[in-house]
């Protein structure tokens, strides 16, 4: 089977092929939360934020000592996809692709380190470790990522230990949000509610 080349494409720029593929590479993703302190809970409230872009992250070697000629040649054009281009105002989005995986992204940090040199110093073998984000669309993102927002009413059953500011902070991401639901079902004195008690939960 024939060797495929790593390959990483600035848009609209010719394809920049590594020297040697990787021998190995990090994938992460990750989700951020809130959380979200309440008076007389134990510990606090974990509230969903948002998702977080994957990140890909490898060694990318470099070797021009048997050519006898400037490694940089090489790495220049890796470390330049941190800089920004004039007409887009901002570092290029990148492809990165290996065989059948293809990651759209943007080069996050180039740093690597130089090991040998030319008798003049020139260097001639180099290890960067480049660290790639993962860039979506607006359009895409909004169209794979459903979303749901307290903007229907529904019920909720009061279990032992639950508070109006607790249950505005699990429904609606905001403690202080308590009084909507006061005001729906006439309550008076948000200490009141009790174990089975059915709430009505307002559309914000």
């Amino acid at each position: 089977m024939a060797l495929v080349k790593a390959v990483i494409t600035p848009e609209d720029e010719a394809d920049i092929p590594v020297l040697f593929n990787p021998t190995e590479y990090s994938l992460d993703k990750g989700a951020e939360f809130t959380k979200i302190g309440v008076p007389g809970l134990a510990a606090p409230i974990l509230q969903y934020t948002r998702g977080t872009p994957r990140s890909l992250s490898m060694k990318l070697f470099f070797d021009t000592y048997e050519k006898g000629t400037d490694v940089r040649k090489h790495t220049n054009k890796i470390y330049g996809l941190v800089d920004i281009r004039g007409p887009l105002h901002r570092p290029p989005i990148c492809t990165f692709t290996w065989g059948t995986f293809n990651f759209q992204c943007v080069v996050e940090k180039v740093g690597g380190s130089f090991t040998l040199f030319l008798p003049d110093g020139t260097p001639v073998r180099a290890t960067l470790n480049v660290s790639f984000t993962e860039y979506i669309e607006v359009e895409m993102l909004a169209k794979e990522t459903p979303t749901e927002s307290a903007d229907h009413a529904k019920t909720y059953l009061v279990k032992r230990g639950d508070t109006l500011a607790g249950i505005a902070a699990a429904e609606y991401g905001d403690p202080q949000a308590w009084r909507p639901i006061a005001r729906a079902n006439g309550i008076s004195d948000p200490m009141s509610i009790r174990p089975g008690q059915r709430l009505s939960l307002p559309a914000l």
